[in-house]
């Protein structure tokens, strides 16, 4: 069993819109991995600046850790990811970093999550229920 410790945000602007990418033919949260001798939040300030070309203003509370299992070349992956809840305002343009998979990154009000609902995980789909 391979653990991997990861983190990412959950991230408003001043209008009241959250951030969202789309990687890999899904929507999805920024997030990546927690590099050596980093915490946890730095960790997820870091993933969100480079997935999506923005500068985190604020880091706020943590949300949850949550847990996803998945399996690589034989051997059972246990990915724990801590949320954090952050804030980026005055933001020009999102840049969606290719060479990670990121096709798409976007500012959805809360009425439009739909979109994601669609087209997402399952733990991505239990995430946004927090998002008023």
């Amino acid at each position: 069993m391979i653990l991997i410790k990861a983190a990412g945000g959950i991230v408003s602007n001043e209008t009241n819109k959250y951030l969202f990418i789309f990687r890999n033919g899904k929507w999805d949260l920024p997030k990546g991995k927690i590099e050596k001798g980093e915490n946890s939040r730095v960790a997820a300030i870091r993933e969100v600046q480079e997935e999506c070309g923005i500068k985190i203003k604020s880091s706020k509370d943590k949300v949850c850790n949550t847990y996803h299992v998945y399996e690589i070349n034989g051997d059972m992956v246990i990915k724990k990811t801590a949320w954090y809840w952050m804030g980026a305002n005055k933001q020009k343009k999102l840049v969606p970093q290719l060479e990670e998979g990121i096709t798409d990154a976007r500012w959805l009000s809360a009425g439009d999550l739909m979109l994601v609902r669609q087209n997402t995980y399952p733990l991505i789909k239990d995430l946004i229920n927090v998002i008023k």
